[in-house]
């Protein structure tokens, strides 16, 4: 299918992106992008997610319908879909495992241990980030969980297996990524600080209304 060149060459460069950023394994992530209400686009499975190109980004309808049949789809793909379809509000689904974020996902607890007032950046882009518990990656009962949670949040660790983030543009899901994992190594380097008796100091609730009042 020659269709939608553009978007799914998009599709195609951020994934490469993702990986050379450090932000995912050569067989692991994927991402997608609404192309119409019925249609969206994602990396396919078994090939080198650094090395895609347009034509090798699938195009699946809403319903399923894997309109690209000489392309597997990803295990993920339904997790995609499912958001999508909740979602109306977005456009992009960029999965991956990030290194020092996918390390917090195994963090014990329901409340994610990471820092996001360590930096302004990153707490104007993801006050929150949700925690899914753990299943197998590619089962119904993972879709089901990601899908719901994802109804209300737009950054989301998955136990023991890596991180997605929810957002308008393919650019701005990328960015989300990006700040999470940056947030991550900020949160060990700042414990490490304490270690050491340097004090850090996040931002304060006042300055986070602030922020909010802003932006």
């Amino acid at each position: 299918m020659e269709k939608y060149l553009k978007e799914r060459e998009c599709v195609a460069k951020t994934m490469k992106k993702l990986y050379e950023r450090g932000l995912t394994t050569v067989s692991g992530g994927n991402i997608s992008l609404r192309l119409t209400k019925d249609l969206f686009c994602i990396t396919p499975s078994q090939l080198d997610k650094s090395e895609l190109k347009a034509d090798l980004i699938a195009i699946v309808g809403m319903d399923g319908t894997n309109y690209t049949p000489d392309l597997k789809l990803s295990i993920e793909s339904e997790m995609h879909r499912h958001l999508l379809i909740n979602r109306p509000d977005i456009n992009a689904v960029v999965h991956s495992h990030p290194i020092y974020a996918s390390t917090f996902s195994d963090a014990k607890g329901e409340q994610c241990s990471i820092n996001v007032r360590l930096n302004a950046e990153i707490y104007l882009f993801m006050p929150e980030i949700a925690i899914v518990s753990y299943c197998p990656m590619g089962s119904k009962e993972l879709v089901s969980k990601v899908s719901e949670k994802g109804k209300t949040s737009d950054v989301m660790l998955l136990r023991n297996h890596g991180a997605i983030a929810l957002a308008s543009t393919l650019l701005k899901a990328f960015d989300r990524i990006d700040l999470l994992e940056r947030a991550a190594k900020m949160t060990i380097i700042s414990k490490q600080m304490e270690k050491v008796q340097i004090e850090v100091e996040a931002l304060t609730g006042s300055q986070c209304k602030e922020l909010d009042r802003l932006f």
